[in-house]
């Protein structure tokens, strides 16, 4: 009997009754309906999957795939990841660190935290391996040549990063630190990896939340710009119609991504994994001697590495952690972001018609956040339905891709002053 009723003890059926675990099964029933937007409505789906995913395995109680302790205070802490006895002197330390009472109170001093599998997984994105793989991928399927044949619309990709910055300032005006308030800022680029690179170097607790919301944001592009780009154009400006771009030559495309990486690794060092893999990625496409490794680098190694992100994100919204009223907060300024850096490229393009012969169609600013193809592709719907022979697709496609760059270069900022 006694066998019988530590068996039972043991079930996570139990152990939801056991403290605050209330909050595992509050967690749970998020995860299943991510995992209903993914799946049914396709918000995302082939990250909003694993990641809704990732959050179902690490709530289940008992389950014992993941630990927040062995990465509380920011660091990976090696000396108990091996299953080496926690100490006195390792608790205290995490307390004056600022860990939460409820991460310090799933270890006892003399006992092991066994890494499980969760905790390996998570490595690639606490050393920063798999946001650089990502980007790797991306680069080897985006096409620079609307960029380079328009250099202006780097501009435009610059100024959408003006929603990472305003929320920032206000998010720190609020009593948030700086490293919190860089973290829900870069929810504004719209790119997913680079929040995630950005959260991971300097606000791991809110990687949970902070992924959850730079992915719904994303997907909910169609419904968050439209509003915004007519508010601020008129008829007249959404009805612009842009000459055809000119044709980029092989050679240009090759020189782009080596210039690009040398100057912003020189100028923002701390860019330097994410724009050199975003280069390189695009270089291995564009050099046409590397079919092979193009290939895979879009396929077999983006949708591997695309897993083990998600999932490992997933991870980090543990009950303890997700279930407060910073997330509440993530949410909230986390919109605001996205709708500041939308503003911010289309009022941008709106004050450079002042001084151009050839106008801009306003609509093109708002693809300047990074949701590639999303965004140039909203442009390009919202600008026909005010005249139907304008095609808008690849003149946005031009600040799309430089809210890319944009937004990893805004990351390196933040990294560099509080990293």
């Amino acid at each position: 009997m006694e066998a019988i009723q530590n068996f039972l003890n043991s079930t996570g059926f139990v152990q939801f009754f056991a403290g605050d675990n209330w909050k595992c099964a509050v967690m749970i029933l998020i995860a299943c309906g991510l995992l209903w937007l993914g799946i049914v409505k396709k918000f995302e789906p082939l990250l909003l999957v694993p990641i809704a995913f990732g959050m179902l395995l690490t709530n289940l109680p008992g389950a014992n795939m993941f630990h927040e302790i062995l990465f509380a205070g920011g660091h990976v802490h090696w000396d108990i990841f091996g299953g080496a006895p926690v100490t006195q002197e390792f608790i205290d330390e995490m307390a004056a660190a600022g860990v939460s009472d409820a991460v310090l109170s799933t270890v006892t001093v003399g006992h092991s935290v066994p890494a499980g599998l969760l905790d390996v997984l998570y490595l690639g994105i606490k050393l920063g391996l798999y946001p650089c793989l990502i980007f790797l991928g991306v680069g080897a399927m985006t096409d620079f040549s609307p960029l380079i044949a328009n250099p202006k619309s780097l501009l435009l990709g610059a100024a959408a990063q003006i929603g990472i910055f305003l929320t920032f300032v206000i998010f720190r005006m609020l009593g948030f630190s700086g490293a919190e308030a860089a973290s829900v800022g870069i929810i504004g680029g719209a790119d997913g990896p680079t929040a995630i690179f950005t959260t991971a170097l300097l606000a791991p607790s809110l990687l949970g939340p902070i992924a959850v919301a730079a992915y719904s944001y994303m997907a909910m592009v169609p419904l968050i710009q439209p509003p915004i780009m007519k508010a601020l154009t008129t008829d007249a400006e959404r009805r612009i119609v842009m000459k055809p771009l000119r044709t980029v030559t092989r050679t240009e495309k090759i020189i782009f991504p080596i210039v690009v990486t040398i100057f912003v690794a020189l100028l923002v060092p701390s860019a330097a994994p994410l724009v050199g893999f975003l280069m390189l990625g695009n270089l291995i496409k564009e050099s046409g001697v590397t079919e092979r490794l193009s290939k895979t680098v879009q396929n077999e190694l983006m949708n591997t590495v695309t897993v083990f992100l998600g999932v490992s994100v997933g991870a980090t919204a543990t009950g303890a952690t997700f279930i407060a009223w910073k997330t509440a907060g993530i949410l909230i300024f986390g919109v605001l972001a996205f709708a500041l850096g939308t503003a911010g490229g289309v009022l941008l393009a709106k004050f450079m018609n002042l001084f151009l012969k050839e106008k801009i169609n306003p609509l093109i600013g708002s693809a300047g956040v990074s949701a590639v193809p999303m965004a140039a592709r909203v442009s390009q719907k919202v600008g026909q339905q005010y005249n139907p022979h304008n095609f808008l697709l690849m003149h946005a496609m031009g600040p799309n891709v430089a809210g890319v760059i944009g937004s990893a270069i805004a990351a390196g900022v933040l990294i560099s002053l509080f990293g």
